[in-house]
């Protein structure tokens, strides 16, 4: 069998790249840091005339139609470049949530939007206490006892949170279920939220996957020009470690992340603990690269002009968001002792 990803995902993964890498640096970042926002409209018009915002709309509302396994790479590039736009949110969380609802004004009233880049959704679960990206949303889908309501702009009351993390805006929402339209209840209801908890999960998996190999990358930059004892130290075997230490768990977490895309993409039964299994050692694998890289730069890792705290605090603030440590690996522990558990040598490829 051929786990590998075809050339056709590679390919735009590869074009994605080139894109985020020209269009989002570490000073357009800082830019929009001070912008009233930390948004910006034009680059989200570029993701739109890439395709990327309609890449999991389906066709008949003027998207690509395709799933999360082929969004997965494209969303460790976003987490590459520290992308601020809520590009993975939209496309992995929120429109799926959309489609997969049974309420059909709702989708062919904003599905189009979303494909042709002029709407933008968020999405508030109760495993999540803040929204992100609130403010700029033209819809919030939100949880409420139970039940998921579409809320559009203007009806909804947000108060901002910091964050650790810079370019993540983070509302508390409220709203009045009588001015809100009922998006799914009961069966139904359960069944989307459970699936945009595992999409969200999902997404921060594969971001830390990016966020971590941009640590690396920053961090043999660093030790390659820095120099001690008239010599890079970049060659000293302790810090060759320090980073031997963090790509090891980086390239074990690479496959997790991939099948459990393909767990959603494909609704097998085991997608919860294939999703918590992603995210728990993608955001592991992260929080390694975040303190070691920390400490092979020295004093100046910790310093705010060091680009280094960029990808760091996202890191760190990823690992807490739709489930922490604590919510995923109790999901992984309910499967592996779970009676009928599928574990050991003899049941390997069953799903």
């Amino acid at each position: 069998m051929d786990f590998t990803f075809n050339e056709d995902q590679l390919m735009f993964q590869e074009g994605v790249r080139d894109f985020l890498m020209n269009e989002v640096s570490p000073e357009k970042i800082r830019e929009l840091w001070e912008t009233e926002t930390g948004r910006c409209d034009e680059l989200w018009g570029k993701l739109t005339e890439m395709g990327l915002t309609g890449l999991t709309v389906p066709e008949e509302f003027g998207g690509m139609g395709m799933d999360e396994l082929d969004f997965v790479l494209l969303a460790q590039e976003c987490g590459y470049v520290a992308l601020p736009e809520p590009l993975v949110q939209t496309v992995l969380v929120a429109v799926p949530t959309l489609v997969n609802s049974s309420n059909d004004d709702l989708k062919s009233t904003w599905l189009p939007k979303v494909a042709e880049g002029s709407a933008r959704i968020a999405v508030g679960l109760e495993q999540n206490l803040l929204v992100e990206d609130a403010h700029v949303a033209d819809l919030i889908i939100m949880e409420k006892a139970g039940a998921l309501y579409a809320v559009e702009k203007g009806e909804a009351e947000l108060e901002y949170n910091e964050s650790v993390d810079l370019s993540r805006k983070l509302y508390k929402v409220t709203f009045n279920e009588a001015n809100a339209t009922l998006l799914a209840e009961g069966d139904e209801a359960k069944a989307l939220i459970a699936g945009a908890l595992n999409r969200g999960a999902l997404g921060c998996a594969a971001q830390a996957l990016g966020l971590t190999q941009r640590m690396i990358d920053l961090s043999v930059q660093y030790t390659s020009e820095r120099e001690q004892f008239g010599v890079a130290i970049g060659t000293f075997q302790a810090v060759k470690h320090r980073m031997a230490n963090v790509a090891v768990p980086l390239e074990y977490s690479k496959a997790t992340v991939a099948f459990a895309a393909y767990a959603i993409a494909n609704n097998l039964a085991s997608v919860d603990e294939n999703v918590s299994h992603a995210k728990s050692i993608a955001c592991a694998a992260s929080l390694i690269g975040a303190k070691n890289s920390i400490q092979v730069h020295g004093a100046m890792g910790y310093t705010w002009e060091v680009n280094l705290h960029i990808y760091m605090k996202k890191a760190w603030a990823l690992d807490k968001t739709w489930g922490n440590q604590a919510f995923h690996k109790g999901r992984i522990a309910d499967a592996i002792f779970a009676d009928n558990a599928n574990i050991g040598a003899g049941k390997t490829f069953l799903a």
